[in-house]
C-alpha cells in the first residue's frame, strides 16, 4: 500500500510528483478540502481556494499508483473521517478546537502490514468561564446593610 500524506489537500496544478520535489521551501501550503456534492475541482465558499469531488481523488491514487491520501487542515468532528469510499481520510488531532468546536482528535497509526488504525483524542471537559459556573454564582448574596441609627439629641 502507497499513502500519500500532506497538510493541506491536492491541486488542480499537481500533474506529477516530481513538482512537488522542485517546490522552493519554505512556500505556503495548499488549502483544498474535500466535497462530497461536488464532480471535479469548484472554487470553495472563500473564493481563495479550491474543493474536490471524489472522482479527483480516485484519478489522483490512479495517476501515482497510491492507495490512499492522508489529509489534515480541517476540523472533522470524530478527529477522522473517510472520504471517496475510505480512499482520503482527514485527520485532524486538536480535540475541542478553539475551544469552539466539541470536536475530537484523532492520531493514525500506520503498522508494518500498512493496515491503519486510529486512536481517538476526546475533547476535555469544557471548563466554565468563571471559576462557579458564573460571576455570582456560588457566593453568598450581600445582606441588606442595617439602618443607621438616628441621633436623639
Amino acid at each position: 500500500m502507497n499513502i500519500f500524506t500532506m497538510h493541506g489537500g491536492l491541486s488542480p496544478d499537481l500533474q506529477s510528483m516530481e513538482q512537488i520535489r522542485r517546490v522552493m521551501r519554505p512556500t505556503d501550503v495548499p488549502d483544498t478540502d474535500p466535497d462530497k456534492d461536488i464532480t471535479g475541482w469548484s472554487e470553495n465558499d472563500r473564493g481563495v481556494s479550491f474543493t474536490f469531488g471524489p472522482d479527483v481523488v480516485s484519478r489522483f491514487l490512479q495517476k501515482h499508483d497510491m492507495d490512499l491520501i492522508c489529509r489534515a487542515h480541517q476540523v472533522v468532528e470524530d478527529g477522522y473521517e473517510f472520504f471517496a469510499k475510505r480512499h482520503l481520510v482527514t485527520l485532524f488531532s486538536a480535540p475541542n478546537y478553539c475551544g469552539e468546536f466539541d470536536n475530537a482528535g484523532a492520531m493514525m497509526s500506520v503498522d508494518e502490514t500498512l493496515l491503519c488504525s486510529f486512536q481517538i483524542l476526546k475533547p476535555a471537559e469544557k471548563k466554565a468561564k468563571y471559576p462557579y459556573g458564573g460571576m455570582n454564582m456560588g457566593r453568598p448574596v450581600t445582606p441588606p446593610r442595617k439602618p443607621k441609627k438616628k441621633d436623639n439629641k
